[in-house]
This record gives C-alpha cells, sequence and structure tokens, in this order.
C-alpha cells in the first residue's frame, strides 16, 4: 500500500524524536492513503515553518507481525473521540491514550478542522457523547495512519517523494 506523508522537507530516515506531542492518535509519523490531503498538508506546513511543501511516499507493507501492537478505528465512533480527545489533551488526559506508545501503529479518520467546534463542545460539557457520534457522521472525514516506535517504522520503505 501507498501513504503519503506532505511537509516542508524531504524526509529520509524518520525520527520520532522530531515528532510533536498531543496529535490525535500521540506522538508519532503521520500518513495518509490519500494524496490530495499530503499534498494541502505539505502546503500548510511550508506556510506555517518555512522550506518548499513536499510530499514524501512511502510504502506500507500491511503488519503480520505479531509483535507489534496496531489499534484500528474503521469509523468516527465513541471509543475514536475519546482516544483522540484523549491523546490531544495529553498529560490531563484520562482513559484510553498513545501518550506511552503501547499502539506501534494506529489508523483512523482524522479528527479535522471541521471536528474541532464539536470536540471542544463535547470537551466543555455543551453536548453528549451521542450527540457528538451522531453530528461526526455528517462530516467528511480522511484518513491516517501513524506509526509510533521503531518497530513500527519497519513497515515503512520510502519510494520518493516530490515538489508541490
Amino acid at each position: 500500500m501507498i501513504l503519503y506523508h506532505g511537509t516542508n522537507c524531504v524526509v529520509d530516515k524518520i525520527d520520532l524524536n522530531k515528532c510533536r506531542p498531543y496529535k490525535d492518535f500521540g506522538r508519532g509519523f503521520y500518513l495518509t492513503t490519500i494524496k490530495e490531503q499530503a499534498e494541502k498538508m505539505a502546503q500548510r506546513v511550508s506556510k506555517i515553518y518555512g522550506g518548499k511543501p513536499v510530499v514524501n511516499v512511502f510504502r506500507y507493507d500491511s503488519v503480520v507481525d505479531k509483535e507489534i501492537n496496531v489499534k484500528i478505528f474503521d469509523a468516527p465512533t465513541e471509543e475514536w473521540a475519546r482516544f483522540v480527545i484523549n491523546n490531544r489533551n495529553g498529560e490531563k488526559s484520562v482513559g484510553d491514550n498513545n501518550s506511552n506508545n503501547k499502539y506501534d501503529i494506529v489508523i483512523g479518520p482524522v479528527a479535522n478542522d471541521d471536528l474541532a467546534l464539536l470536540f471542544r463542545q463535547f470537551s466543555n460539557g455543551m453536548i453528549e457523547i451521542d450527540t457528538l457520534i451522531r453530528e461526526m457522521k455528517y462530516k467528511k472525514l480522511t484518513d491516517q495512519y501513524s506509526f509510533h516506535t521503531e518497530k513500527a517504522l519497519r513497515f515503512l520503505t520510502k519510494e520518493s517523494d516530490y515538489n508541490v
């Protein structure tokens, strides 16, 4: 499977220490199956941090290794929403999260800007979980694959890169 990583530089070697914490699925290296999504991310990152927008292309060899712990969210569910909120909250989180990298790889929908207001409303007690889940179903969501450990990175192979 081909995955894309949009950023402001060529990535030949993935350094997990450079990855930012408090992302949807915790600190990790994030990719997508959607080329256009990676291109938009590359443009966004280069505007914020400088550099030129680059999409790095990787091959992902699906995991069959029993030593790798993979968490998959097939759709935006209550479990997914709470997991994302907990990872974004960092040390303040309660409940399941990936702050200790117990999941080597996490796959699921992106909690994009369209969901930010809903997440804030839920976190602030303004809406109940059933309202959050119902409203998420009307949003167009994209996918993300996040790699959190050196073990997980063994399943990624750099194929190429290109400027956007």
